[in-house]
């Protein structure tokens, strides 16, 4: 089989990779990819947005199947654009898109389905927003509706920072037109987790839990971003839990989707707060988390294209779980997530992917005279494997230490959230 994936960062170097193992592929391609990629799969020169070249492509090529990362060609309707060619592709349409394409879309959609999640209010009049903002008062989440590559959700803890998000947003147009409406809802106190599940209409599958990082530094300080790390599984999500997950939020997704006659085919992803409530969605994604997806695809046996061609054509499948814990400690570029640096050569790379369960996803990395070099704010995805998941972290940043770049930058804590959750007893095993 001739297979294509399309995007550029660490999560489409782990679908590469895990793609790869598959004695189905004949040929491996991606659009546009990265200097790991391109050892394991030929470089397609299209951008991942320039859906009518790449479906062009696809099909002068005869790519048998293509399997979609980023969320941007999605919003812009790759899937539509693929299937009206008669082309196998695995990501939602654009209509159902709007999951992650706007938060708007997604809260309305919530409410009405009746999806636990934060209370809202939508705004596009920032007098209006401001007003909000003074009457209900701090903390409080803004959050630009449009897609902002992880950083267009804010927690403010003072009613100035709420008013100065809402001005960079909707005034100074700090993320273009994804600014111009704003999302304002009410902040939950809680533990993060990450629910990614293949959907293909009624059915879905559940991929192995995990936990992201979103915030820069250190104890959860510092700007949103993309994820600074991740791990899998998480004992945040404990049985009980996972059965409320999929009940009040999954099931009635799908309902609610099947309802507005959307047909959903795909990765969902809900990014989840864990409240003495129960489980609430912050967001949706319509496709694989990044870290997430680095983790949880290391932690999926067998053969991955297998299962999700099966899956595709409508068959019942069941995903084996490796049983150990998988980290991902995410190195960024100096200046990440505002103005990261470019250019700079990465050192260490072949001696810290020597070391034992250790394996390097490439994020932000190109070429430049034979050697590798950053091109964006996640550079790398040091992963690890480990009986215990201080094993794992042990060894991921074991390997961290081995690789240098100017201003590179890394937080230090990736999984310690956990730890608080694991006894002894319970901590060589999965939750």
């Amino acid at each position: 089989m001739k297979v294509l994936v399309v995007g550029n960062g660490g999560r489409e170097h782990a679908l590469a990779w895990k793609l790869s193992q598959s004695p189905l592929v004949k040929e491996l391609y991606c659009a546009k990819g990265n200097a790991g990629i391109w050892s394991i799969a030929k470089k397609v020169d299209i951008s991942p947005t320039d859906i009518k070249a790449l479906a062009d492509f696809a099909y002068k090529e005869g790519i048998d199947f293509t399997v979609v990362g980023p969320e941007a060609p999605l919003v812009e309707g790759i899937t539509d654009e693929f299937e009206k060619r008669g082309l196998k592709i695995f990501g939602p349409s654009k209509e159902a898109s709007q999951l992650e394409g706007s938060k708007a879309f997604a809260k309305k959609f919530m409410e009405k389905y009746e999806v636990p999640t934060a209370q809202y209010q939508v705004f596009e009049d920032f007098d209006k927003a401001v007003r909000f903002v003074k009457d209900v008062g701090a903390p409080i989440v803004v959050k630009a509706d449009g897609l902002a590559a992880g950083k267009g959700a804010v927690v403010c803890f003072s009613e100035e920072q709420a008013i100065q998000t809402l001005e960079n947003f909707m005034k100074k147009g700090a993320l273009g037109g994804a600014g111009k409406r704003v999302v304002i809802e009410e902040f939950l106190e809680g533990e993060e987790a990450s629910y990614i599940v293949m959907v293909n209409g009624d059915k879905y599958v559940p991929l192995p839990t995990s936990q992201d990082h979103k915030r820069l530094l250190d104890g959860d300080k510092g700007p949103n971003t993309g994820g600074m790390g991740a791990y899998s599984p998480t004992p945040v999500i404990t049985p009980e839990v996972e059965e409320r997950i999929r009940r009040e939020v999954i099931e009635r997704t799908l309902a609610g989707l099947k309802e507005e006659g959307i047909y959903f085919r795909g990765f969902l992803y809900a990014g989840l707060m864990i409240t003495a409530e129960g489980p609430k969605v912050l967001e949706f994604n319509v496709r694989l988390g990044d870290p997430e997806a680095q983790p949880i695809l290391m932690r999926v046996r067998g053969d991955f294209l297998q299962s999700l061609l099966d899956f595709y054509e409508g068959k019942d499948i069941k995903l084996e779980e490796d049983e150990r814990w998988s980290l991902d400690v995410v190195i960024a570029s100096r200046g990440y997530p505002q103005n990261p640096e470019k250019g700079k050569v990465i050192e260490g790379l072949e001696e810290a992917q020597k070391l034992e369960d250790v394996i390097i996803f490439h994020a932000g990395t190109t070429l430049k005279d034979g050697k590798v070099v950053t091109n964006g704010g996640r550079v790398l995805n040091v992963c690890a494997y480990g009986r215990t998941l201080k094993e794992a972290k042990d060894r991921a940043y074991e390997a961290v230490s081995k690789i240098h770049f100017e201003g590179m930058q890394f937080r230090k804590d990736i999984g310690d959230k956990a730890f608080k959750y694991l006894d002894s007893k319970f901590s060589s095993r999965k939750s």
